[in-house]
């Protein structure tokens, strides 16, 4: 198979990388999706069809995973888009957080981010076409969010990254970028919402466009960002959000 054919998504068995998956498997591509949970990816992979395969692996096991970039390889040949979608959160007043609640975010979101970009990056740059690589931040990157202090940490290092691996990776064809979501409506962010009608009015009314997302909003991001409508774009981090940004 082409390697321009085959996307790695990380965290793609539910949520917004469940919707990438499925939006690179309409275009033709083959969908190869990671994450922890067996059952939940098990059933994703169903779900999505013969052109997805659902491979459960930890990216804590940071050792692990020239292995598993390996594997990949020789299975598929090359890799033709990376997007970095997994990532853990956890909500607790500053005070609280301990060295460890730190560094096990640090962890997910940063540092083995870090480690299958440069995996992935070893493998894009022998290929003739380049790649793409697409970093899912977070709209704490940018804004100051109660009690997500080490989320907010590892998703401005994130965007960061992103800047740096573009500049180090372009001239081998490998273009770097990041989509930064707003308010996206999942089964978990609708729960938190929902059971916080004050919190959710303050989204609202900062939100100009005065809804939530879908998933699928995000999906097409990642898909533009990744195709050749986007050849000459790298190190940007792009807003989907509604307007939440730029609103008052």
């Amino acid at each position: 198979m082409s390697h321009t054919n085959v996307a790695l998504i990380t965290g793609g068995s539910s949520g917004i990388g469940y919707a990438i998956a499925h939006r690179f498997i309409r275009e033709g591509f083959r969908a190869i999706i990671t994450g922890r949970n067996e059952e939940k990816l098990e059933a994703a992979t169903r779900k999505l069809g013969n052109s997805c395969e659902g491979i459960p692996f930890n990216m804590n096991c940071l050792e692990k995973i020239p292995e598993f970039v390996e594997q990949l390889k020789s299975r598929y040949g090359a890799i033709g888009v990376l997007v970095n979608n997994a990532g853990i959160n956890q909500k607790k007043p500053l005070v609280e957080v301990t060295d460890e609640d730190y560094n096990d975010i640090i962890l997910t979101n940063q540092a083995a981010l870090f480690a299958l970009t440069r995996e992935v990056a070893k493998v894009m740059l022998h290929q003739e076409s380049g790649g793409a690589v697409i970093n899912i931040s977070s709209m704490a990157a940018n804004h100051g969010i109660p009690k997500v202090v080490s989320y907010s940490a590892s998703k401005a290092a994130l965007e960061g990254m992103t800047r740096a691996m573009a500049v180090d990776l372009s001239p081998y064809g490998i273009r770097v970028n990041s989509v930064a979501p707003g308010f996206i409506e999942t089964p978990m962010s609708s729960k938190a919402l929902n059971g916080d009608p004050e919190r959710k009015a303050r989204v609202m009314a900062r939100t100009p466009m005065k809804r939530m997302g879908q998933p699928e909003d995000i999906a097409n991001a990642v898909y533009f960002l990744a195709s050749a409508q986007a050849a000459f774009i790298t190190g940007q981090s792009l807003n989907v959000d509604g307007g939440y940004s730029i609103g008052f």
